[in-house]
């Protein structure tokens, strides 16, 4: 089952010459259907604006298109937040720019409301005026607030599209219920039409999965009864509504494979194999739950690497799941110290995934090779891991088990990040998901999965530390207790171990720049890897010892002695 909706819509000019309001919805198939889902979007312009209207149809218009095309791997409030941002700042730059700049109220202006039904759940994203109802077993909720100020009797907008530098948009979202309906209204409608009477009007709306079609018509035909019925009633502004019903749900909110799992999954491969013109080369790593080959692309003679899960595990859609997306995270995230993707779309008859070969060693391998690295040579390597981190975070991914087995480094000392096995996408997250396993490695493990919370950014700064620690001592900065303290209060009591050895020609600062971005408690730690990265290499006035009056101003500590020493001379004389 998929989530099916069925859609009325009407909208008038009224008693106006000029229908300033916009509305659209846009119902996709998959996939974007489960990634996306389905969107719809009013807005109103303002009575004192004679060109509101074209910012309402900009806004309803660019929020539709743009926003399925934000990447999948973004969440749905953080995709629509920053399309409906960058809507709103070009609405403003219209108006600061040209000749509504004195008086906005005149320029491109209007209120947005949207929703976004996608899996189970509906998300909500509202500015201005016009509103969002659901009528849900007879009752009526306005779900929105209206953004309005009122001064005596009159009133006016607090926020809308293109009203000033910054927008706060409100959002919200809720689980949606089979027979829910929708009403997305400006306020032409509401303003004549009470709550009680709207519910009135959408009582006889009863659900009808059997006819489908028929129940879309009768939305429609609902749609302008309820404009109508606002005419009547003495409504001298434009009325625009829309209605949704929720007609079925997906039977869980799982989202598709990033690939067909219906493939099989490939047998044990041996080098001379061939596999949709891919000729295994040799096995580069086999465990209990996959098989990873060196491959030769026939048609380019281009090597590859292709990984294939385990027989074993053909069984387990959530693991072949997990293993599809490392190939999707690999194609949606462009950094040169991020895996790579093949870049081949032949049809595959089997189940495995192809990446572009490293040829290089595991940042494991690399330190028993290198035991006395020199500090630049690590920092070096942990400022581009770090810059690959900040891509997957800009495409909200966190990778979750940074380590130096999921790290390679090419001959020329390029790092580059492996292995997404255990990756949170924000875009493929399930609505109802919450944190379950610890993901990752123990010892580079950020302390916050050890108590059950989900992970953040500041988890993968907290890894890339402990990897820099490891580089630079050989040791970790909590040792194997870190695993151990499963709450709050025993995390507190981790004592951090300095990277400073007898021996050590580290200096005292970079122990504080590691300290910090390896706190226990999230907040604690640098909140952005950007401030870790440059402290790495700038040394933090913060975290430098203090020096001695002598050492910071050793002409005026002298030049003070000298005078304290002669006026102690002419009082022994005087005396």
């Amino acid at each position: 089952m998929s989530l099916q909706v069925s859609i009325g819509q009407y909208s008038s000019a009224g008693r106006k010459t000029l229908n300033q309001d916009w509305f659209g919805a846009c119902l996709p198939t998959e996939p974007q259907l489960s990634n996306k889902g389905i969107a719809l979007a009013v807005a109103d312009g303002i009575s004192s604006s004679t060109v509101s209207q074209i910012a309402s149809e900009t806004a309803v218009k660019s929020f539709l298109s743009d926003y399925y095309c934000t990447s999948d791997a973004w969440s749905v409030p953080h995709a629509a937040l920053q399309v409906l941002k960058a809507s709103h700042n070009w609405l403003y730059a219209q108006n600061r720019n040209g000749p509504f700049c004195s008086d906005p109220d005149k320029g491109y202006v209007c209120t947005f409301s949207a929703l976004i039904l996608r899996q189970r759940h509906a998300h909500i994203l509202h500015v201005g005026d016009s509103r969002i109802y659901l009528w849900r077993n007879q009752q009526l909720e306005q779900l929105t607030r209206d953004h309005r100020v009122w001064r005596g009797s009159s009133s006016f907008l607090s926020q809308a599209l293109g009203a000033g530098a910054v927008l706060e948009p409100d959002y919200h979202s809720l689980p949606l219920l089979a027979g829910d309906v929708f009403l997305l209204a400006t306020d032409g409608l509401f303003e004549v039409l009470s709550q009680p009477q709207l519910m009135a009007l959408l009582e006889p709306l009863q659900p009808n999965p059997e006819l489908p079609g028929a129940e879309q018509a009768d939305l429609a035909e609902l749609a302008q009864q309820l404009a109508d019925t606002a005419l009547t009633a003495g409504s001298k502004d434009n009325i625009t509504l829309q209605l949704v019903r929720i007609n079925t749900l997906p039977a869980d909110s799982r989202l598709p494979a990033c690939v067909d799992q219906q493939l099989p999954v490939p047998p044990v491969l041996q080098p001379g194999d061939t596999l949709d013109g891919l000729q295994i080369i040799r096995p580069l790593q086999q465990s209990n739950r996959s098989h990873v080959y060196l491959v030769q692309d026939n048609p380019t003679a281009t090597l590859l690497v292709l990984k294939a899960p385990s027989i074993d595990l053909a069984g387990q859609p959530d693991y072949l799941e997990r293993l599809l997306r490392e190939e999707w995270i690999a194609k949606r995230v462009n950094s040169a110290n991020v895996l790579r993707p093949a870049s081949i779309n032949r049809p595959r008859t089997a189940l495995y995934t192809l990446f572009e070969y490293i040829d290089g060693q595991t940042l494991r391998q690399w330190q028993l090779d290198h035991p006395k690295a020199t500090l630049e040579q690590i920092r070096s390597l942990t400022e581009q891991i770090g810059k690959g981190l900040q891509a997957l975070h800009r495409s909200e991914i966190l990778h979750q088990d940074l380590r130096p087995q999921n790290v390679m480094v090419t001959p020329q000392g390029s790092a580059i990040i492996i292995d997404f096995g255990a990756a949170r996408l924000a875009g493929l997250q399930a609505d109802d998901e919450v944190a379950g396993d610890i993901p990752g490695t123990a010892l580079y493990s950020a302390p916050e999965y050890f108590l059950g919370a989900p992970g953040s950014t500041r988890s993968d700064l907290y890894s890339l530390a402990v990897l820099t620690y490891q580089l630079l001592s050989g040791r970790f900065p909590y040792g194997p207790e870190i695993a151990r303290r499963r709450s709050l209060t025993a995390q507190k009591r981790l004592q951090y171990q300095s990277v400073l050895s007898a021996d050590s020609e580290l200096p005292a600062w970079l122990d504080k720049t590691l300290e910090k971005a390896l706190q226990p408690d999230p907040n604690q730690r640098y909140q952005a890897l950007s401030e870790f990265l440059y402290d790495l290499r700038h040394p933090n006035a913060k975290f430098q010892t203090p020096q001695s009056l002598i050492e910071l101003h050793p002409l005026w500590f002298w030049q003070s002695c000298c005078l304290l020493q002669c006026l102690l001379i002419l009082w022994l004389l005087a005396s």
